[in-house]
């Protein structure tokens, strides 16, 4: 069972203007979104709509169980633990039980990781502060419909729903680390496919993770992340990162206008690069 998924956001500095946000407030994000993925409303019971004689009815529920938080709250401290050692849960502990207990579980979870600065959060300030101050949150742990808006409010931050990774993880063990699923977080696109437009730095990071999370090669993720960056930093903007200009407009201001292919086989040589750099 797949019951955490994971999505960093980080923005490199050549793709700022990209973003919605003036790059004063992008300096230093570096986010972790933490997501619970099988609990929650999209699995409670009972769901549906009926017609009743006063009118239509619908209903969803939205249950949780503690052992469900407390194991995604475990990855999202080991997590903090490897990086900034802060740690921010999401709730609306105001308003829904479910929250409430949420909050108990997490905080129970807190007390096994005192190294860790846990910090509890409503979602609607949560999503105000991701929309000014991005930067003053590092791990972000949330149930399933408040991981899955936040997440992709986080993701706009980097200018392009093409530049992001997600891991699906579980308990399930590699001989490496941990089992999981791999895949950028934009939907399939059927608009813009076979026109080689779509941009495949978020795949390429997805496999990245892949060798971090579950290959237990640190090195080599390392090595792809930083191709993307040098390709990004040498100029190369797929459709998606030009703004609506065309290539004579990028070309003018020392960007190149690049495909699908041509920008895979650009960090492809940035890769070889760095590697033979390392040797």
């Amino acid at each position: 069972e797949l019951f955490a998924n994971l999505r960093p956001v980080t923005i490199l500095p050549e793709l700022y203007d990209a973003s919605p946000l003036k790059s004063e407030r992008l300096v230093g994000v570096n986010l972790m979104m933490v997501r619970e993925l099988t609990g929650g409303l999209y699995f409670g019971k009972p769901s549906g709509e009926e017609v009743t004689p006063s009118g239509r009815r619908a209903v969803d529920t939205l249950p949780y169980h503690e052992d469900e938080i407390r194991r995604i709250a475990v990855i999202a401290f080991e997590l903090a633990r490897t990086r900034s050692k802060r740690l921010a849960s999401i709730d609306k502990a105001n308003v829904l039980a479910t929250s409430r207990l949420w909050r108990k579980v997490v905080t129970e979870v807190g007390a096994e990781y005192p190294d860790v600065k846990l910090e509890h959060r409503l979602v609607d300030s949560t999503a105000m502060l991701l929309a000014t101050w991005p930067a003053t949150l590092d791990v972000i742990v949330t149930e399933n419909l408040f991981g899955d808006i936040l997440s992709d409010e986080a993701a706009v931050l980097a200018g392009s729903l093409g530049m992001l990774p997600s891991a699906s993880l579980g308990t399930k063990r590699t001989a490496h680390g941990t089992f999981g699923l791999y895949e950028p977080i934009h939907g399939s696109a059927p608009d813009i496919a076979g026109k080689n437009l779509a941009n495949p730095i978020g795949t390429i990071l997805s496999g990245a993770m892949m060798l971090r999370e579950s290959l237990g090669h640190a090195d080599a993720a390392l090595a792809v992340e930083a191709a993307v960056a040098a390709a990004v930093r040498a100029g190369a903007r797929t459709a998606d990162l030009a703004g609506g200009a065309d290539a004579a407009a990028l070309k003018a201001a020392g960007l190149t206008l690049v495909g699908t292919r041509e920008a895979t086989d650009l960090i492809v040589e940035q890769v070889l690069n760095v590697k033979g750099g390392a040797q």
